[in-house]
């Protein structure tokens, strides 16, 4: 059984977790996200962090690597309206409902793949891990007409992103 006090990863299946509560808060915050803002979620694992996305932002589109994760959260997620799931890889973004006002990265990619730069917004601002397992930093990815910016921010350990 899950203590809901205690702020850590939370088993989820399939060898994945969900990251604790605080990190998602830290993330969200971090995107400075908008009512009118479209999200793009890479990761949508339970689906937690895709619904606290949706009573942020107008529109929340989430990818999940997983099938078996990314149907029962597409169960889980079913009466919410302004979420879509879709079962796939997230190295590809979703160029059809692209540009994204924000990205979050749910999962950690070596680096940022360049299909989700060019699916994000000018501006526009991706939040996500990077690197290796067990060396993997928390960045901002500030994009605008001025070029691209990264901030790195404190070190995490998240799932690898896979294609």
């Amino acid at each position: 059984m899950v203590n809901p006090y205690i702020d850590t990863p939370i088993y989820i299946g399939e060898g994945q977790t969900t990251s604790q509560p605080s990190l998602i808060a830290k993330m969200i915050e971090l995107l400075r996200i908008r009512k009118e803002d479209a999200v793009l979620e890479i990761g949508t694992g339970c689906g937690f962090q895709t619904a606290v996305l949706s009573e942020l932002a107008r529109v929340v589109y989430s990818i999940e690597y997983n099938n078996f994760l990314c149907i029962e959260a597409k169960e889980r997620l079913k009466g919410i309206k302004n979420i879509f799931v879709k079962c796939g890889n997230g190295y590809e973004g979703l160029k059809e409902h692209a540009p994204f006002d924000k990205i979050i990265l749910s999962c950690a990619p070596k680096e940022i793949p360049e299909q989700l730069i060019a699916q994000l917004k000018s501006p526009g601002i991706l939040v996500g891990p990077v690197g290796e397992r067990y060396s993997q930093t928390l960045k901002v990815i500030t994009k605008s007409e001025k070029g691209i910016k990264e901030e790195n921010l404190f070190s995490v350990v998240f799932v690898e992103m896979v294609q």
